[in-house]
């Protein structure tokens, strides 16, 4: 039997009300539910419910049915995915639209059938068409073809989005959206062929100046620009949504800046200090020429981004120092 819900239950500002609120964080091991996690932390939400995979297999539904009919948990932050970068996106396709699609479907349905308040589910700036406009508003949404390098996760995505509309409209319950921009930072993803650009980046330039290389090659011409955010300012974003928005449309969260692959490459060089040569390799693929998010919606309730991208890559090369390196 599903529970009854009323949109009007989670009036802003209600979810900073009851720091005892059970929450859980779907995903919390991985880059972003960490950062979730620890976000909540410092505001001093005292009732996480975390589960590792090998606890929770959130692929299985009678387990998460179960989970959910045992600790009900009045808030959901959905953060778990199976995520990568191009070249793991092409190479397992059939893992990327599955498993993103099993996890999605199972933690938003069992949520609204066990009575939680309020879920937020994060997506990904794939999502948007491959040359949708610039910035790119949240109504580019199906609006024209997806970059094929990353289709199959973005499919996945799409539909989560929809999920969450679908069971908002017939069901009058709770669900919201955030989209991400390209995120970076501690417990990111460092494997050398299936992380994203940023931290591929960073574990490539530190594994030459260890080796004392004379050069590292960058797959690209360099030219496509990008927009990066830092783990810890979408954490706060998460918060705020939570706490003020809910609204039907899904919400764009960016930090606003371009770069392109050229400058951060150059800037990771700099931060990890590596004084070697920088090599591009124009026969890889560069993927989407530009993609900067419109996150005027955002700002509009009140909320910007605090960490510039230096102040960012310190960071997290530190973390990456401290935790990663062999």
């Amino acid at each position: 039997m599903a529970a009854t819900h009323n949109l009007g239950n989670n009036e802003p500002g209600s979810f900073f009300s009851n720091k005892s609120a059970k929450i859980f964080v779907a995903g919390h091991c991985g880059l972003v539910g960490s950062a979730i996690v620890r976000k909540l932390q410092q505001l001093g939400f005292t009732n996480l419910v975390l589960r590792t995979h090998a606890e929770l297999d959130l692929t299985c539904q009678s387990d998460v049915d179960t989970f959910f009919a045992t600790e009900k948990p009045q808030f959901v932050i959905l953060a778990a995915a199976k995520v990568g970068g191009i070249h793991a996106n092409n190479t397992y396709p059939a893992d990327f639209i599955a498993i993103n699609l099993q996890i999605q479907t199972n933690v938003i349905d069992s949520s609204y059938r066990h009575g939680v308040t309020k879920l937020l589910f994060l997506g990904s700036s794939c999502i948007y068409p491959k040359f949708a406009p610039q910035p790119i508003p949240e109504d580019a949404l199906l609006t024209g073809p997806l970059e094929p390098t990353n289709e199959w996760y973005a499919v996945a995505k799409i539909a989560g989005i929809k999920m969450c509309q679908a069971y908002r409209i017939q069901h009058h319950w709770n669900a919201i959206s955030a989209m991400p921009t390209n995120l970076y930072g501690p417990h990111d993803n460092f494997h050398p062929e299936n992380s994203h650009v940023l931290p591929a980046l960073m574990r490539r330039f530190h594994e030459a100046k260890m080796q004392g290389a004379k050069e590292v090659v960058v797959w690209g011409t360099g030219s496509p620009l990008r927009e990066f955010l830092h783990v810890d300012d979408l954490a706060d974003a998460v918060v705020f949504l939570m706490d003020r928005y809910n609204g039907l449309q899904h919400v764009n969260v960016g930090s606003g800046m371009e770069v392109s692959i050229k400058e951060l490459a150059e800037l990771v060089k700099e931060v990890v200090g590596f004084e070697g040569a920088l090599v591009w390799d124009t026969s890889k693929p560069d993927g989407t020429p530009r993609k900067l998010m419109d996150s005027s919606k955002l700002a509009g309730l009140g909320w910007t981004p605090k960490i510039s991208l230096k102040d960012g890559l310190v960071h997290t090369y530190q973390w990456y120092l401290e935790n990663v390196q062999q």
